[in-house]
């Protein structure tokens, strides 16, 4: 895949965490309340309510700010938020990768999700009327009102559309980057599916909208969202020296793993509008087993066992 900064997970280990401290029997005061980031991605959503539901049953505080990339990711350089559970490897490596050599963000280096897919989609109707791949883009012009549907501005996806624009990759530069919201993008694209309009949008795994919409990938972007349909791995960022500093959270934040199925059900409670943490709440009541791999090693705040503290709390309370 071709890439302003080309760069490998494996690269980024040299200024990465590459071993967390075992948890301490407490944790300082100061490491209390853990900052989450959201760039406002239901997957995101989904994984930091997983987090944060787990953390507060071990006694901890959250809390969430919702912000673009870049805000983001400066948040984190002034150690204003501390973990982001959503850098996606390899399509956000060009806007972390100068915080990361800086020494200002860490990454964790194993990632916590494998699988994912990140390019360009269409509704089932217009796959089969013939654009199937990146270079059929151009010849349905007229249909799709020169329109490519990208999500939230400063969004590292708007980039690497706008950039293929840019360069007439593919033939597109009378195409323009429709920007909106995720909840607005996949809207639209709802609609136009019910009634086979032509649309092309960025499209993502895990997400509900794989069950939601008869969709296809598109083939042939390897050059921009890399092969595979853009598969993806995303990892956990912090704040430089965050896991030092905490380690019973840094031990939690490294043995976080999801999977796409995990996500796409709790992004559907997300989507429907419940919130996170209750969308999350409910996915572990119904798949306790997800807790113990979690917690290896990890105590409450006080420095207690966490599993069963975690357990106690998430019980469904007693019906009078």
């Amino acid at each position: 895949m071709t890439r302003s900064f080309p760069i490998r997970a494996a690269a980024l280990a040299v200024a990465c965490l590459s071993v967390l401290p075992a948890a301490r029997a407490a944790e300082p005061a100061a490491c209390q309340k853990v900052r989450f980031a959201d760039v406002g991605w239901s997957d995101i959503a989904a994984t930091t309510g997983l987090a944060s539901v787990v953390l507060k049953a071990l006694g901890y505080q959250t809390s969430v700010t919702v912000a673009s990339v870049p805000i983001t990711f400066a948040g984190m350089k002034s150690k204003q938020l501390d973990v982001f559970l959503g850098y996606w490897n390899p399509s956000m490596t060009p806007m972390i990768e100068p915080f990361v050599k800086a020494g200002q963000i860490q990454v964790l280096p194993v990632p916590n999700l494998t699988g994912a897919k990140y390019t360009l989609a269409v509704p089932e109707a217009l796959w089969q009327a013939g654009l199937k791949d990146f270079k059929d883009i151009a010849r349905f012009h007229k249909e799709l009102g020169g329109r490519i549907l990208g999500i939230e501005p400063g969004n590292d996806g708007n980039a690497l559309i706008a950039d293929m624009i840019k360069k007439n990759q593919y033939g597109l530069k009378d195409f323009k980057l429709v920007e909106s919201s995720e909840a607005g993008m996949l809207a639209e694209v709802q609609r136009a599916a019910r009634g086979t309009r032509p649309v092309v949008f960025l499209g993502w795994e895990p997400h509900p909208m794989n069950v939601q919409v008869k969709m296809r990938y598109l083939t042939g972007g390897d050059d921009v969202f890399g092969p595979n349909f853009g598969e993806a791995k995303v990892y956990t960022a912090t704040a430089t020296g965050y896991a030092e500093k905490c380690p019973n959270v840094g031990t939690f934040l490294k043995n976080l793993q999801f999977s796409t199925t995990m996500e796409n059900e709790v992004m559907l409670g997300v989507l429907d509008k419940v919130k996170p943490e209750q969308a999350a709440r409910t996915w572990l009541l119904k798949h306790p087993e997800a807790l113990e791999p979690w917690l290896k090693g990890v105590t409450t705040v006080k420095g207690e066992p966490g599993l069963p503290a975690v357990q106690a709390a998430l019980k469904p309370a007693a019906k009078p």
